[in-house]
């Protein structure tokens, strides 16, 4: 298991977002590093965690719960197929492409060594937008990249450190329940109905997923009591 790319956007002005400036970060290209690894700070002020990438739209993308995006060449290999078009790393926004390592199956609170120094753990699954459609220039991107629910991982910073392409990673803590990225990212698009279960993934999961499970239960409740009335 191994970081083969490490991948860095830079600010862009783009036609196909809505965030401030018309910037965005997507366009991901791999570097020789090292790249420092750190937490950026909460939600809506922290960007990044990869050092040198740029996070432009803070109402959705970056802080400690998103601190890192990774992705599987494997996946990255299949969508090949599906689209018959080369997806050279970082395409998909990803600043880790790993090799070896089952990215969907990882779960929640699942902590990763990569390199000598630093220590991740897997907090979410990646959310398809708008602006990733139109990067990719693929009409309803959105739609077939969540029916397929071949996310890739967020992760959080646990302890910073530096890391290059052809790191070794090696996943040292796996928790004992069900809550992998594909079962949260299918709970929390496609499958609704899954949402009270991934509160099983404790303090891994970050607070808004909370609110947003707590927020679903309270609905259920009063449309069932509504139905009942």
């Amino acid at each position: 298991m191994e970081l083969i790319s490490l991948n860095v956007g830079r600010a862009a002005v783009v036609d196909y977002t809505d965030a401030d400036g018309g910037l965005t970060g997507g366009d991901k290209r791999p570097v020789p590093g090292p790249l420092r690894v750190f937490a950026p700070g909460p939600r809506g002020t922290g960007a990044s965690g990869v050092e040198g990438d740029a996070v432009c739209d803070l109402r959705h993308h970056g802080g400690d719960h998103q601190a890192v995006y990774a992705y599987a060449r494997e996946d990255l290999d299949w969508w090949e197929g599906e689209l018959g078009r080369p997806l050279p790393a970082g395409i998909f926004g990803e600043n880790f492409t790993t090799s070896g390592i089952d990215v969907t199956g990882a779960r929640l609170g699942e902590r990763w060594r990569v390199g000598s120094d630093l220590l991740l753990e897997v907090a979410s699954a990646r959310i398809p937008c708008r602006t990733f459609q139109g990067f990719l220039e693929e009409a309803g991107w959105v739609k077939r990249f969540t029916q397929e629910a071949r996310p890739g991982a967020y992760l959080r910073v646990i302890e910073e450190g530096s890391v290059s392409p052809g790191d070794r990673i090696e996943v040292v803590h796996r928790p004992e329940h069900e809550v992998t990225v594909g079962f949260w990212f299918r709970a929390f698009t496609t499958e609704r109905a899954l949402l009270p279960r991934t509160r099983a993934a404790g303090d891994a999961m970050e607070p808004k997923a909370h609110e947003k499970v707590r927020a679903y239960l309270a609905k259920q409740g009063a449309d069932a009591g509504g139905a009942r009335g």
